[in-house]
């Protein structure tokens, strides 16, 4: 048996009844794509029964409508955890669920503490520039110049708890920027900041590109999730993408670090098309939609990012065996059309597939761990702490 979890990033389908406290009232990931680009689009998600779980909450998808027999079960899903991160999204999806939510810097200068900023001079041999909220790709535009001149770190957060930093590659060779990194990942446990996240770029003033290698270093975390439940278990578990840096690569026997979404597709087809090693659990992340699009307010981009997982889907379910469960979902939302450059608080969507088992539909979830204690059922080891599993639906 293999059940397998993709997560589309950032991939809302409408704002939480609590967004307001973020100011997202309004937002809308799907929804606004599906108005913003026209015509047909995500035939798959479409068949697997995404405008149903749309239309839950009472939005119709543009081009993706609701159809009256969709091939999977379908469901939205609320966010019990405060916070509207990569990690809480992911942690919660795994039974890991907050109480309080991770810090969240001021976007105006300076917004790191004075004494963490002092710590990481200290530590990394080297000043800093930045200190701010920005988008990834305008801070290098912005800063690049004096980063190569002087060799300070470019520091810079987002409206995520985050802590980032971008390096030339020429001025802060690859493994002295992860170190660093690693170096700043332990001064901000103590501020519960969520991630450190190196950014290496390339290029000249005017003409820079960030890389593929990007690494998040994830704050660690108390309990057991999914992963540390299924391998005590006797699940053999895979993790692709930046699922082992989002969980320190705890409870995970097989880590793939691939880059971006055209390398992650690829892994997630090449082991699908496999036999299981028994009894195996798969959980992926598929980044551009949020890194290269949500961020960048793209709602174009974000479409054919989107359409380019419906194909991938598309071969999935050709894949599938009958002891196969896909489950697909986000993590939170990142609107393109929405105001500043943040994530967005949102429902995310919940399809779940069986090959020849007849769809349901799974209703508004009240929590993201309904999926790990769905999982956990699905391979008989039934019991995980958190969570509902919607196979007693």
């Amino acid at each position: 048996m293999r059940a397998t979890i993709i997560v589309i990033d950032s991939f809302g389908i409408g704002e939480l009844p609590d967004a307001g406290k973020y100011g997202d009232t309004g937002s809308n990931t799907a929804l606004h794509i599906s108005q913003y680009v026209e015509g047909d689009k995500w035939p798959v998600l479409k068949k697997m029964g995404l405008g149903n779980a749309s239309m839950l909450l009472g939005n119709q998808l543009n081009g993706c409508e609701s159809v009256e027999s969709p091939i999977a079960s379908f469901g939205v899903m609320k966010e019990k955890s405060p916070g509207k991160d990569t990690t809480t999204g992911h942690w919660e999806l795994a039974g890991l669920e907050l109480t309080e939510a991770f810090t969240v810097l001021p976007p105006d200068y300076p917004s790191f503490p004075e004494k963490l900023l002092e710590d990481l001079v200290r530590e990394s041999g080297r000043g800093v520039i930045g200190n701010k909220a920005a988008s990834g790709t305008a801070i290098i535009d912005e800063l690049g110049a004096e980063h190569i001149e002087t060799g300070k770190l470019i520091v810079y957060t987002s409206g995520d708890s985050v802590l980032q930093i971008a390096a030339h590659e020429d001025i802060v060779p690859l493994d002295e920027l992860y170190n660093i990194c690693a170096k700043a990942r332990v001064l901000c446990d103590p501020y519960t900041l969520g991630r450190v996240i190196a950014r290496p770029f390339v290029g000249e003033p005017g003409n820079f590109t960030r890389t593929k290698g990007r690494k998040d270093y994830s704050i660690k975390y108390d309990g057991e999730s999914l992963f540390d439940y299924l391998k005590k278990n006797g699940v053999n578990t895979v993790g692709v993408g930046k699922i082992g840096d989002i969980f320190v690569e705890r409870g995970i026997n097989d880590s793939y670090h691939d880059k971006g979404n055209t390398a992650c597709i690829k892994r997630t087809e090449e082991l699908l098309s496999q036999p299981s090693k028994g009894n195996e659990f798969i959980f992926v992340n598929y980044v551009d939609t949020d890194m290269n699009f949500g961020h960048r307010r793209d709602p174009l981009g974000y479409c054919k990012a989107v359409e380019e997982i419906d194909d991938h889907l598309g071969r999935l379910l050709n894949i599938l065996g009958e002891d196969d469960l896909l489950i697909v979902t986000a993590d939170h939302g990142c609107d393109p059309t929405f105001k500043g450059t943040d994530h967005t608080r949102e429902h995310i969507p919940l399809l779940v597939y069986r090959k020849g088992v007849e769809s349901l539909d799974l209703g508004i979830r009240n929590q993201f761990s309904d999926v790990a204690a769905s999982i956990s059922e699905y391979f008989g080891a039934a019991g995980f702490r958190k969570g509902v599993s919607f196979f007693d639906n």
